[in-house]
Parts: structure tokens; sequence; C-alpha cells
């Protein structure tokens, strides 16, 4: 039997240290799964979610800055990802988005900031639409509103094809095998093709490729892109857009990297209209998909002075 500490596909990986900090790794119930947290600090709870195709590690950088700030920073792998558990259903984003409110009040808070990148934000926009109590306020990085994603996808053709990845992954077992040959290459290759010229260092791209190469990760990973695509003209999609005219109330703080090839600012930009709460637009000239790995000092301090502004404006 391998060990578990020296076997790259084992969830174990992921439950990794930041050097000079006591990060506690645990999982809590939610939702009817086991999801893994990484926790670190006292204080306000601010809920990190992570994007495709990485896991909690991507907001290693925020989590020291938010605890040595004064709160609580719990990162939580999502669903089919990481330490989490990986279900054979429940991958749309309503279901999503009850797992990200379920681990709210599994930690024991009334509520929470809400700080989704990617996918997570896509969450993170649904999760204050669907349960507004319990988010407190909603930052949102790399990621328009449902409502503007899909009205992009559908009516603008640079926008679907920068999201080309997202269409090949409607194939069966195909973008599966692709994830995860090679020790997960291609993960690596789109991590970097989607930066800025400041990538995320060699090893951290390292670790997400082989928390890719956990078995059921690459499906799982996928799952919710195939529910976003095939969903369009289904009525589940047509309810659940509808449910998305819901307004955002809570302060709301929108974050893009000006070079970001996934998600085109313009797709993004406008997204405002669908909070009725004060709304922060901050565009980070030169840096791409990923701006909290690409400058994570500056982006940190973006969102940390946010959250700590009693009146954030508009």
């Amino acid at each position: 039997m391998t060990d578990p500490a020296h076997d790259p596909s084992h969830p174990s990986l992921v439950r990794i240290g930041l050097p000079g900090h006591q990060v506690i790794h645990r999982d809590v119930a939610a939702n009817g799964a086991r999801f893994h947290i990484a926790e670190l600090g006292d204080g306000p709870l601010v809920l990190l979610l992570h994007g495709f195709p990485q896991f909690w590690w991507t907001w290693r950088h925020q989590l020291v800055a938010l605890a040595e700030a004064g709160y609580r920073a719990v990162a939580m792998d999502l669903r089919g990802v990481g330490g989490s558990d990986r279900t054979p259903r429940g991958y749309d984003p309503a279901n999503l988005a009850l797992d990200v409110t379920g681990v709210i009040r599994s930690l024991g808070e009334p509520d929470a900031a809400l700080v989704g990148h990617d996918l997570g934000g896509y969450l993170a926009w649904t999760a204050a639409a669907m349960r507004p109590k319990l988010v407190r306020r909603l930052a949102v990085v790399s990621m328009p509103h449902p409502r503007r994603w899909r009205a992009a996808m559908l009516r603008d053709a640079r926008q679907t094809a920068a999201n080309s990845y997202i269409w090949g992954f409607q194939r069966p077992w195909i973008p599966e095998r692709q994830l995860t040959a090679d020790d997960g290459e291609l993960v690596g290759r789109l991590i970097r093709d989607w930066s800025g010229p400041r990538p995320p260092e060699d090893e951290a791209v390292r670790m997400y490729q082989r928390a890719m190469c956990i078995p059921s990760t690459a499906h799982c990973s996928v799952e919710p892109y195939r529910w976003l695509v095939r969903s369009l003209a289904r009525p589940d999609g047509v309810q659940f857009y509808r449910r998305m005219k819901r307004p955002v109330r809570v302060p709301t703080l929108h974050l893009h990297g000006s070079l970001d090839p996934v998600s085109r600012t313009r797709s993004a930009a406008g997204s405002g209209e669908y909070v009725e709460a004060p709304y922060r637009w901050r565009l980070f000239d030169g840096l791409g998909h990923f701006p909290h790995e690409e400058d994570p000092a500056a982006f940190s301090t973006e969102l940390i002075n946010w959250l700590k502004d009693p009146e954030p404006d508009r």
C-alpha cells in the first residue's frame, strides 16, 4: 500500500501548512456532504471560495493577511475538489451555493463576508441572492454576475470564444482525461495562459496539477460547467436565472484583472445593475485571471481596506 504522504493522488496532499502559521485543517458537514476547510485567525468570518482549476490553496496569501487584520479566514474546498466529498451529483450552482451557506452555519457563525474567484465568484453571487441573511458582504473576483455571464455567453462572440474551454467540457470523458494526462500538465498550461505577466509561482502550479490528479476530481471539476451550458435552454436553467434577478442587497466589491483572457472586462463590468447596495468596481491594471495570486499584496490590501470600511462607497 502506498504511503499517503508520498502518494500524489491522495486527498491528504491538499492539507498543506503555511510556514510560520498554524493553519487548522478540518472537515465540516453541510448540505448532505463533507467539506474540507483551512482556517486561520479569529474575528468576523471571511469565507473564501476558489475557482477552476484550483482548490483552497489559491487563497494562501489572503488567509495570512486576513488573519493578521483581525478576521477568521476560512478557505473551503468546493464539492468534488481538494479534500471535500466527491458526490455523484449536486453540481448545479443552486446546490453548490447551499454548500457554501451550509458551511457558514456549520462554522457556528451568523453570517460571513464571502470572497469568491471564478466559479467560486459565481457561487458567491448566487449565495448572496439565495440566502441574503447569511452573507454580510460580498467580494467577487474575475466573474460577472450570473445573468451577465449568461448574456455574454449567448450574445458576445468574443466572450464565447474566451470560454472555449467550457464548450470543450461538454464532451463526455475526454476533458477528464485531458486534465489528468501527464500529471496534470494541462492545468499548469491553463493557469499560465490565463495569468498576466506575473503568474503564480511554479510550486503553486504544481500543487494544482497534483490536486487535479486526485481520483474523481477532474470529473467533479467540470460538472458545474456542464450544467451551466446544458441548462441554458432547459427549464431548470431558466428557473435558476429567473431567481438570479433577485438583487444583491449587501455591500459588494467587484475585482478584476485588466488582462483577464477568460472573463472579459466588458462581460464583468455592469454587474452592479444587480446590486442594490454600495458597489465598488476595482480593475487591477496589468493582471490576469488570478489577481489574488499575481499580486497578492495589492489584492489583499484592497480587500481588507474594503472590509474595514464601515460605509463603502458606490
